[in-house]
């Protein structure tokens, strides 16, 4: 006999953009997936966390704190690292960012807790996007080493014309309401509703 589902808790962390920083409707691609992630049984509920200027080694240190608030024993707990370029202006090595990012991700596993990758987007200086590749790159190795889903927001939209319209237009640099709906797409098309084993919805 099939044991009946948890429902589940998702914390998301990451900077700004998951708190819908820089779109107009107020909604960021995190509620573009809540919205296309309807599910009565098991309930779904998504929690997002955005620290502005985070990095990876910020999220490390806070993620285990925060997420435990929001997260119950009786619950299926998953979490969400949405990462971003904070470690290159902070000064932070590869070496490190990768390690900071592994240490969530093992910590996450050992207490039981579901992780789903997701890359830094692109800037609209290109010399950063540069060191920003790089980075993104090896995050991804860092997830697909343990067999985790990671979504690349990097090399679709580095050269979306409208992406890096709304990043040039955006006092902050950060992208709008076309952005949020791309990264969205993206999420919902690489790996989501297989890493909640729920049925796909029409995009």
């Amino acid at each position: 006999m099939d044991q009946p589902r948890r429902n589940i808790r998702i914390v998301i962390i990451g900077d700004d953009l998951v708190g819908a920083g820089g779109d107009p409707k107020g909604l960021g691609w995190v509620g573009r997936v809540i919205a296309k992630t309807q599910s009565d049984y098991p309930r779904v509920d998504f929690y997002s966390l955005p620290t502005p200027e985070i990095t990876s080694a910020g999220m490390s240190e806070q993620w285990l704190e925060e997420a435990s608030k929001r997260f119950a024993a009786d619950t299926d707990n998953r979490l969400i690292v949405c990462l971003n370029a904070n470690d290159i202006n902070a000064g932070i090595s590869m070496s490190r960012s990768r390690l900071n990012l592994a240490n969530i991700l093992d910590s996450a596993a050992n207490k039981g807790v579901q992780c789903f990758v997701i890359s830094p987007i692109p800037s609209r200086n290109p010399q950063l996007n540069y060191d920003i590749e790089h980075l993104s790159a090896g995050f991804e190795d860092v997830a697909s080493r343990r067999s985790l889903p990671f979504v690349d927001c990097f090399r679709p939209l580095v050269d979306h014309q409208g992406f890096n319209e709304e990043l040039r237009n955006s006092t902050l640099g950060m992208p709008g309401q076309l952005g949020h709906g791309l990264m969205a797409w993206l999420v919902l098309n690489q790996g989501w509703y297989r890493w909640l084993d729920l049925p796909e919805q029409e995009i």
